[in-house]
């Protein structure tokens, strides 16, 4: 009896992030699946819808909107810092930068809306502490023969086909989406499974996604994002806005998805060697 493909290798599928000697294996283990093809048009419907909710062309337009807007009041503090320009503009200016942080509300994202990811874990032997409140990703890499998994540090050197074991903690946030950028552009979504999976995270202990990972030939890094929030996400959109990012590899391993500033938001980054 054939194997059915995880839900995160169909996934990649439907989004056509493969290779294409990868994308074409794939599609070939769909058709001995006996339900293959069924799994993958139900995705692509749901994908369809998706897109339907938040065309692509928006959602990079208001990607757009907010860069802009955050050049502007970066180019008016460096102004002001710089005590270039008619000293009474001093007011007008901090008024107009209070008034575009309010009106944006949640809209404007910032370059320090994600801190740098502090130490997540604590350990101690076998067991591990979790820092109370702190939304944290902790990524393993898959040891040789049936030796323990490697626990890897942020910015720690990958390769093509490491396989890799990510675990969540929760924090005090009850709902996350994980998705990951490459240096080529593709994303992936890791949880939930499928698009139209539930964004509810389990609390307590570091709890392991479903599926492995295992690494491809993409260069430079490999760039896993944690978007956590106190509501259900909507999933579609933090695809899109991983996209909207990826389109840009340079901000893309460094910069916060475009997203609210209610959500929280935590990386994990791998440096890619051959």
């Amino acid at each position: 009896m054939a194997l059915c493909i995880p839900d995160w290798l169909l996934e990649r599928v439907a989004l056509g992030e493969l290779p294409p000697d990868a994308l074409a294996d794939a599609r070939a283990r769909l058709e001995r699946e006996p339900d293959g093809a069924a799994r993958l048009a139900r995705l692509e419907e749901d994908s369809r819808r998706t897109l339907e909710r938040h065309p692509p062309a928006t959602v990079a337009a208001e990607v757009e909107r907010r860069r802009a807007s955050l050049a502007r009041v970066e180019a008016a503090r460096e102004a002001a810092r710089e005590g270039r320009g008619d000293v009474s503009l001093g007011v007008p200016v901090a008024a107009s930068l209070v008034l575009l942080f309010l009106t944006a509300g949640q809209l404007l994202f910032s370059p320090t809306a994600m801190p740098p990811s502090p130490p997540a874990w604590v350990d101690t032997g076998a067991e591990t502490e979790r820092i109370k409140g702190t939304p944290m990703l902790r990524v393993y890499r898959q040891g040789a023969g049936q030796g323990e998994p490697e626990l890897l540090a942020d910015q720690a050197r990958a390769r093509r086909g490491d396989v890799l074991q990510l675990r969540y903690v929760a924090g005090d946030r009850p709902h996350g989406v994980v998705v990951s950028v490459d240096g080529r552009g593709a994303v992936t979504l890791h949880h939930p499974a499928l698009l139209t999976g539930s964004t509810a995270l389990t609390h307590g202990e570091p709890v392991a996604l479903a599926h492995a990972y295992e690494l491809d030939d993409a260069p430079a890094f490999e760039r896993f994002v944690f978007v956590t929030s106190m509501e259900p996400l909507d999933v579609g959109l933090v695809l899109e806005a991983a996209r909207a990012l990826a389109r840009q590899p340079s901000e893309a391993r460094i910069r916060p998805l475009p997203l609210p500033a209610t959500l929280t938001q935590t990386s994990f980054t791998l440096e890619k060697v051959p």
